[in-house]
């Protein structure tokens, strides 16, 4: 079945908590339609229209990035694992990024805090996945990737939490590779697992260097929702076009990588049936180890075994 989700406040949301109530309840299978915002709450469908600034119902004092949510799964419980399977995205025309003029660690070290701060404004064609950016007198072009840089189910944890940091059920992940044809599993930790979403990239390059990718509403976003009632998880993991993926998430970044290392020492193991240490060599052959975002509180390392890298 598919559920298709209007773009309206009372569908939004700034945070995570696991008291708030879903505004739909699908089925293990069950598909959902949906547009997503911009990251300031804003939506345009066109040049000619103006956009349309969205409220967060849950009034958080301060707002997150959007969120289309949280979406229960019947039947879904705790120790079970969420499959989130990207069928379609489809960017809106336009999006923006920003660089330098704020706080943040990054820009102490490149001498950018007190720097004025950039905007870039994009002009994003969905058909031709193309999107174009001007800067003084020079154009610059550039192909679209899009994916979602959050989705995430409600933690354990009682109590509000925020969008930002990426943790073991999922969030800002900002995973680039989590483009359509993507599976993500999450573990569920709460009754229905109160799955939510958004977050739109065009384009972003591993690391999100400035704090910012090309950040854009998506026009459509198509994905299906499955859940595992045998498979168990602790961290996230995915399969995607680059190769099977596990994450770590740590302030630092030496513990972020040694999680999403050893996650995917453990899932070589199940597939090769070799112990740790020889997982462990033949990761050092074909697995790679990325640096999935550095600004988001926690950084992220993502490893990638690439499909049909061990034969």
């Amino acid at each position: 079945m598919i559920h298709k989700i209007e773009l309206d406040s009372k569908n939004l949301h700034s945070s995570f908590n696991r008291e708030y109530q879903p505004i739909l309840t699908v089925n293990s299978g069950d598909s959902i339609q949906l547009k997503t915002l911009d990251i300031q709450w804003g939506y345009s469908a066109s040049e000619n229209e103006e956009r349309t600034i969205f409220e967060s119902r849950e009034q958080e004092e301060k707002l997150g990035h959007p969120l289309v949510g949280p979406i229960a799964i019947e039947g879904a419980k705790p120790g079970m694992v969420l499959e989130i399977r990207t069928n379609e995205l489809v960017p809106a025309w336009y999006g923006r990024n920003w660089a330098a003029g704020t706080q943040s660690w990054q820009n102490e070290k490149l001498g950018l805090v007190d720097s004025e701060r950039v905007q870039l404004d994009w002009k994003l064609d969905p058909l031709k996945m193309t999107g174009s950016c001007q800067i003084g007198e020079q154009e610059f072009r550039v192909g679209l990737s899009p994916f979602l840089g959050l989705m995430g189910v409600a933690p354990a944890e009682p109590g509000t939490h925020r969008t930002a940091p990426p943790r073991y059920c999922g969030g800002n992940i900002d995973c680039k590779e989590l483009v359509r044809g993507s599976s993500l599993f999450l573990p569920v930790a709460v009754e229905g697992a109160m799955f939510s979403l958004g977050d739109g990239h065009a384009l972003q390059g591993d690391g999100e260097n400035s704090g910012t990718a090309i950040e854009c509403p998506m026009d459509l976003v198509d994905v299906t929702l499955i859940l595992h009632e045998d498979k168990t998880l602790t961290m996230p993991q995915a399969n995607t076009p680059a190769g099977w993926i596990t994450f770590g998430f740590d302030e630092d970044l030496n513990e972020a990588a040694a999680v999403a290392l050893d996650e995917m020492v453990q899932l070589m193991q199940q597939f090769y049936g070799v112990t740790k240490a020889e997982a462990t060599a033949l990761s050092s052959v074909a697995v790679d180890l990325h640096v999935t975002q550095v600004v988001n509180g926690v950084k992220g390392v993502h490893a990638i075994l690439p499909h049909g890298v061990l034969r």
